[in-house]
């Protein structure tokens, strides 16, 4: 009987054990399913983005204007992750960065609610779409800036390097320079010395 109950306790413990694993393999999966959807939502939002985009009238111009606002904050953002690699100092920078994409996003937030209500409403705003514009333009220029200053930044480096690399290349090419040979040059110093008697009268 004892044999019975050890066989028993084996078999629930295993069991116990699988159920564990698969209740652990199942959150997983739904987490990952959450991850995928959340992209997947993220994608089809992009996607429909480019399409508008391709209209004409106000509210393609404001999804254009979405995009390219897109545009130059991921190209600030790595020029920013270039710079961090590189191990610049960049003082109060990712914190102004991180403003600007939190500031980026709720405009991108507008020019995606103006451009909605523009596709649906057949009345215009004109004072809030040109306010949206110079809030791009500002933006934009915002991003051009810590782009530029970067970029500055990164010239100067380089510049600094490619002046040390050039003045050691000098070093280099001098150092495997043949020291002049005092022989040759008394046999040299000797044969102008002699052409120079034969040229005179």
């Amino acid at each position: 009987m004892t044999e019975i109950g050890e066989f028993l306790v084996v078999v629930l413990v295993i069991l116990a054990f699988l159920l564990l694993l698969g209740g652990v393999g199942i959150y997983l999966l739904v987490k990952l399913g959450q991850k995928a959807a959340g992209r997947a939502k993220q994608a089809a939002t992009r996607l429909s983005t480019h399409v508008n985009a391709m209209g004409t009238g106000d509210a393609a111009e404001v999804e254009r204007l979405r995009l390219d606002l897109r545009r130059e904050v991921a190209l600030t953002r790595q020029a920013f992750e270039h710079a961090q690699r590189q191990g610049w100092g960049l003082g109060d920078l990712p914190r102004l960065l991180a403003d600007l994409e939190a500031q980026a996003e709720v405009h991108d937030g507008q020019l995606g609610m103006y451009a909605q209500q523009r596709r649906v409403s057949p009345y215009v705003d004109h004072a809030t779409l040109g306010r949206l514009r110079e809030h791009q333009a500002t933006l934009t220029a915002m991003c051009a800036r810590i782009r530029a200053d970067l970029l500055g930044d990164q010239v100067q480096h380089t510049s600094a390097g490619i002046a040390d690399l050039s003045s050691r290349t000098d070093l280099e090419i001098e150092a495997r320079r043949r020291p002049p040979d005092p022989l040759e040059e008394i046999d040299e110093l000797y044969r102008r010395s002699l052409d120079e008697r034969r040229d005179r009268p």
